[in-house]
Formats: C-alpha cells, structure tokens, sequence
C-alpha cells in the first residue's frame, strides 16, 4: 500500500510518500509561503532535490499542486491518485479527546475542531488539510495523528497546574506535552535497537531541535513531559524562552506596556537562544560564534545544555531511576556538544559518556556511552512521519 503523509502548517505543507510493503519513502518535499506571492514546492526525486515556485494561495491548492507533482510530468511516481490507499494527516493539538491515532470521520473532525482555542495557529491549518483532501479524494480513508495523545498517560498529579481547579474543568487548563509522536518513536525504537523489554524499562527522550521537548517513558508510556498547555513551557528553546517565572511575565507586560499577543511574541519568538545571544537560533550559529569569543553565545550554550540536564535529573527522580538517555531531532542527533554539556556531572546517575562515540555519532543510531555506563546514552534519530504512515496503514488495515 501507498501511503501519503501530510503535514499541514499555517503557511507550510510538508509531505512523504510511503511504499508501505517495505516501509520506504517514495518521495517526499513541501510547499512554503503559502497565501504570499513566492510561494514554492521543493521535493526529492531520483535522489536530487527540486524547487519552483508556484502560486499556492490557500491549502486546497497545495494539496492539488503536491498531487499534479506525485501524478504529472517526469518526476511523476504515480500512475494516478487512486494508487494512493491513505492519508495520515500530523495532528497537533488532541486535547483530552484523543489518546490515540483514528481515521478521520465527521464526527472525530468536530470533536478535533473543539480543540482549536488550545492550538489556534496549527490546528485550524490541520483541518484545512484534511478537507483539501476530502474535497479531492472523498472516498480516500484519512488518519488522524496526534502530537499529544502519546503523553495521555500521564497522571493527573504531573499533567496539572496548581491553580484554581475550576480553570481545568470549564477551560482544560492542563500539561499536554507535544513532540508525542518523535516521543514514541524513538522510546519503541531503542528498545528494539538495545533489545530490551518494554516492562520494567525507564526511559528519558530528549527531542533537541528548534522546538525542543524532554519525556520520562517508564514501561513504554508517558509518566512526564517538558511542555504544557501550549510548547513554549519546558526547554530553554531556538525562539522559546521554556519555563519563566510567571510574575515575570506580567512584570514586563507592565514595564513594556505589552498585550497578550505582544508578550506571547517576545516569548515564543524573541527569547530562547535568539534572545539571550542577541541574534543567534541555531546551535549551529551558537558553536561558531562561541569560536569566535562571543560570550554571549557561550552564555546561551550553558543556559540550553544546563536546563536540558536538570529536567533528565528531575525525570530519573520522578522514575526512580533510569536506564536509557536518548538524543533525538536536529541539534540532539547532530551535535556532540550538546548531548556532552546536557550529560556532564550526571555520573552519580551511572552515567558514563564516551567521549570519542559521542563526537563521532552524527544523525545514526548509536550507543555513545561507555561499556562500563550502567545508564545507556544513545543517539536514535526520530522518523515522525514513518510512525504516522505505520499508524495510518494499522487503522486502514484494521489492525
């Protein structure tokens, strides 16, 4: 079967095309800047990447635009849309409807359109997706999956805030944890690669990239997760400020005169590494300008590598102990730098990183700690889009 995968953001549609008889990718690409006048697809084909830009003013036409390139002309891998046998669509915001993958009905649209005030800017953009689809191919099965229904096993004392109850029951006020997808991923995949039982094991994945996110997975679910009712609590992040006293917030809404959509802006994108570095959101940028005497940089280094180090400290606390720390996502599979600061002075947990593996593993599967580390430290890069096609076909399949 072949399986197409979307994900459909506010101005963005990335997509794969899955053979799923052996679980490889046919193609994938994405569309960017939709509703702006450069807009543009750019995929792989035969191994070369292509690019042109093409009027795409809203995500019906993206769909279409990504069929005519599956379907038309010499990059074509379909004969027609009907070899297709499914969609899987990212899903992002579940809410508490939504503790696992489902093919998309009307009535599963309804409930997932009631969560749009918790994820105003991506799930209206999911949804758009999914109707771009029908509209097209009424009769293809669609799936839905959610960045948050893998943490849904978290317990009513890790997922709630201390305020007043009330808030949670009319307004759903609440941690939710995102990145659940990448999170189960990777908590699956190093067991299979330490062939390891599910039961018994404690597990600590870091998703370290623009977003970043950390989980305790103990016996294969979610006990705690980083990020609450929206992304921007946990991790010190690209743009993200991660968790700030909240009388700080309200501090510099008064002594900068700033709404809610202002100080919003200031902390999901002017914060983080960006912020404290004055200019610097890739760790890639970080590392050079380190290089270069910045002290600032190194500043924004020790903060991002500090806070991803605590939260692994709070999470073996929470498991009563650990025995995997995995690495996943752009800066967590490519940079040794940061698996090494977020690990260093964990020794007292039984961990013992090998210096020579960490600086060598580069976005591969690998062990990067020590023979004698009686916790593992692995590198597992993440395959969202894999797990959502796996999900996608299971549901189609009924599985």
């Amino acid at each position: 079967m072949k399986i197409l995968v979307l994900n459909c953001g506010s101005s963005s549609i990335k997509y794969a095309l899955y053979n799923m008889d052996d679980r490889s990718v046919i193609t994938s690409g994405g569309i960017e800047k939709i509703g702006l006048p450069d807009s543009f697809i750019k995929y792989k084909a035969e191994g070369q990447k292509f690019q042109f830009e093409a009027p795409v003013p809203e995500h019906t036409a993206g769909v279409q635009l990504i069929f005519k390139v599956l379907t038309e002309g010499e990059h074509a891998v379909l004969r027609d849309l009907h070899e297709l046998g499914a969609v899987g669509h990212r899903m992002v915001h579940g809410g508490e409807k939504f503790q696992q993958s489902v093919l998309l009905t009307p009535e599963v649209m309804e409930q997932f359109a009631a969560c749009n005030d918790l994820a105003p800017l991506h799930n209206p953009a999911n949804i758009k997706g999914v109707n771009a689809v029908k509209a097209l191919l009424p009769d293809l099965p669609q799936v839905g999956v959610f960045d948050t229904a893998f943490h849904q096993t978290m317990p009513d004392y890790a997922y709630m805030y201390a305020l007043p109850y009330e808030l949670y029951k009319k307004h759903g006020v609440r941690r939710y944890g995102f990145h659940g997808t990448s999170h189960r991923y990777v908590s699956q995949r190093v067991l299979e690669y330490l062939g390891l039982p599910r039961e018994g094991s404690k597990i600590i994945t870091c998703h370290i990239g623009g977003g970043a996110s950390i989980a305790a997975v103990k016996d294969g679910k979610v006990v705690d997760t980083s990020m609450g009712l929206t992304p921007l609590e946990g991790l010190m992040m690209g743009t993200r400020s991660g968790d700030i006293d909240a009388g700080a917030v309200t501090f510099l809404m008064d002594k900068l005169g700033l709404d809610t959509k202002g100080i919003s802006n200031l902390l999901n994108k002017q914060s983080g590494l960006l912020g404290v570095s004055e200019g610097r959101s890739d760790f890639r940028d970080i590392l050079a300008g380190i290089a270069e005497g910045n002290d600032l940089a190194r500043l924004a280094k020790e903060m991002y590598t500090y806070r991803i180090k605590k939260y692994i400290g709070s999470y073996a606390a929470a498991m009563g102990g650990v025995d995997v720390i995995l690495f996943t996502a752009g800066a967590g599979e490519n940079q040794w730098e940061v698996r090494e600061g977020a690990t260093r002075g964990l020794e007292f947990l039984g961990v013992e990183l090998d210096d020579q593996k960490n600086r060598a593993c580069r976005a591969t599967e690998a062990v990067i700690s020590k023979d004698s580390s009686r916790v593992k430290v692995c590198v597992i890069p993440t395959d969202e889009e894999l797990m959502i096609a796996l999900d996608t076909l299971a549901l189609v399949e009924g599985k």
